[in-house]
């Protein structure tokens, strides 16, 4: 594997490493997507058991579909190998070490033709909270995300600020929303970004996107025919987190076993199957 991608994930915020999965394997896992998107629809409605969490909400355009759905790993033994495979670790081991925690496992669908799927610039801190469970934020998380499906200018792909991650946390937005917020130019310009530095991550099935968490991005509809299916996986080193699954110890997997704290807070008070607001 080419190491230069340590120097741009470092001096840009933001990497791809091509080709990490062969064709065989994204296929396998296009089938376990849609398996997934199907259950979903089958609630009908969002959906909580523990940590997982099926987001369906409806669409203008195409009634009911599924957004994305947290922690498929603990129920699908497709997206439990691959947040665990190897190549993953050798990725990331250079710059968060031997022993990985997990804090995202997430797939996110953009369906041809859905009207409001996108997704307003952000920078992924605002997520981490409590922020005292999660230390070192600018060096010692790493967000991936594995392309299903071919990423085009026109099906919505992932748009980034390079140079962003070395500027800390900006104000990006006052409504503090980011699901179905359009990408304003006005707020990464009030921010001190230049909207003309943007660069769209176009992906091939297989690749491997990786970002910082004060990396600037955000993402456009799907006015394409194919979805864009895209398998996110958040890993920390596991010395500066306080939450989350492990995924690899002294570079071994470690499967998942009963639930822990990530990010639902009632986990422990109100772990049982029941449906939710959508968010």
């Amino acid at each position: 594997m080419n190491r230069d991608y340590l120097n741009h994930y470092r001096e840009f915020g933001y990497a791809v490493v091509r080709g990490v999965f062969a064709a065989d394997e994204i296929r396998e896992l296009a089938t376990a997507f849609d398996r997934v998107y199907a259950r979903g629809l089958a609630h009908g409605a969002s959906f909580r058991h523990q940590n997982v969490f099926y987001q369906v909400a409806p669409d203008p355009k195409l009634g009911p579909i599924v957004r994305f759905v947290q922690w498929p790993a603990y129920f699908d033994d497709v997206f439990e190998r691959f947040r665990l495979d190897p190549r993953m670790w050798h990725i990331l081991a250079p710059l968060l070490g031997q022993d990985l925690k997990q804090i995202i496992n997430q797939l996110h669908w953009k369906p041809p033709g859905a009207g409001k799927v996108e997704f307003g610039y952000h920078q992924d801190i605002r997520f981490r909270r409590p922020r005292s469970a999660y230390r070192l934020p600018e060096s010692s998380y790493v967000q991936t995300g594995i392309a299903v499906d071919p990423h085009r200018k026109d099906n919505g792909p992932m748009i980034v600020f390079p140079g962003s991650h070395k500027l800390g946390e900006l104000n990006l937005g006052s409504d503090g929303r980011v699901m179905d917020t359009p990408m304003s130019d006005e707020d990464i310009a009030r921010a001190g970004l230049d909207p003309a530095s943007k660069v769209e991550l176009i992906l091939e099935p297989g690749d491997v996107a990786f970002w910082n968490l004060f990396t600037v991005h955000g993402s456009g509809a799907n006015t394409s025919a194919i979805d864009r299916r895209f398998y996110l996986n958040g890993y920390v080193a596991a010395e500066h987190c306080d939450r989350g699954e492990w995924a690899f110890k002294g570079g071994e997997p470690r499967a998942l076993g009963e639930p822990v704290l990530v990010h639902y807070e009632e986990l422990y008070s109100r772990p049982e199957p029941h449906y939710v607001d959508a968010v």
